[in-house]
C-alpha cells in the first residue's frame, strides 16, 4: 500500500510538472506579457474578445496588425481610444504584439444571427467579397482581416463606417462596397454582417 501511494504521488508530481511546463511554454515571456496585457484588457484573453463592440484580434496577420497600429498612431485611422493607446508604443513594440497575436487561436463565441439575412449575405459575399475575404472570411490575407465569427455589432458598425467613407479602404474594396450599397443599401450591409457573424467552421 505504501509503495502504491508513493508511486501515485510520484506520478502526480511528474504529471503536474509536465502540465506546468506545457502551460509555461504557451504563456508569453515577461516582456511580451507586459505589452499584450494592455490589449487583452479589452480584446479578451489571447485576443479573443468577449465584448460585442470590440473585435477579436487573435490570429490577426502580422501585416494587418502593424497597419492598424501604425495608422492609429499617426491618426490616419481615427478611433478615440486606440489613437491614444497606440501613441504610447514604438514600432518595435508593435512587432512584438503582432507576433504574439498572430499565433493565438481565434475563439468564436455563440451569438444570435438571423438565418435569412445570413443566407442573403452569403450571396453578397460570393459576388463581391470572396476574392479578398477567402474561406467565408476566415482567412486574413493582404490586410483583409478575419471577419468570420466576429461580433455582429462590431461588424455592423465597421461596415457602416466603410460605407460612409469614415474609414480608409483600398480601391478594390471601395468598388465592392459601392456595388453592395447599390444593390440593397444598409440592408445589404446588415445581411453581410449576419453572414460573417454566423460563421463558426471554416469551409
Amino acid at each position: 500500500m505504501i509503495k502504491r501511494n508513493t508511486l501515485s504521488a510520484s506520478l502526480f508530481m511528474l504529471l503536474s510538472m509536465g502540465l506546468h511546463t506545457a502551460a509555461s511554454a504557451e504563456a508569453p515571456d515577461l516582456a511580451t506579457g507586459m505589452l499584450v496585457n494592455t490589449c487583452v484588457a479589452c480584446h479578451g484573453p489571447s485576443g479573443s474578445s468577449h465584448g460585442p463592440a470590440i473585435p477579436s484580434i487573435a490570429g490577426m496577420s502580422h501585416d494587418t496588425f502593424m497597419n492598424a497600429m501604425t495608422t492609429y498612431k499617426s491618426d490616419e485611422r481615427k478611433e478615440t481610444i486606440m489613437n491614444r493607446i497606440a501613441k504610447g508604443y514604438s514600432e518595435a513594440d508593435f512587432e512584438v504584439m503582432a507576433a504574439y497575436f498572430a499565433k493565438q487561436e481565434f475563439v468564436r463565441f455563440p451569438q444570435e444571427t438571423d438565418s435569412k439575412k445570413a443566407k442573403a449575405g452569403a450571396k453578397l459575399h460570393k459576388q463581391h467579397c470572396e476574392n479578398c475575404h477567402a474561406d467565408n472570411g476566415f482567412t486574413d490575407e493582404d490586410g483583409s482581416s478575419i471577419l468570420a465569427g466576429q461580433w455582429l455589432p462590431y461588424l455592423e458598425a465597421s461596415l457602416s463606417d466603410f460605407s460612409k467613407k469614415e474609414r480608409e479602404m483600398p480601391k478594390k474594396m471601395a468598388d465592392a462596397m459601392k456595388a453592395v450599397m447599390k444593390k440593397g443599401g444598409e440592408a445589404s450591409l446588415e445581411q453581410l454582417a449576419h453572414f460573417y457573424a454566423s460563421q463558426t467552421k471554416k469551409p
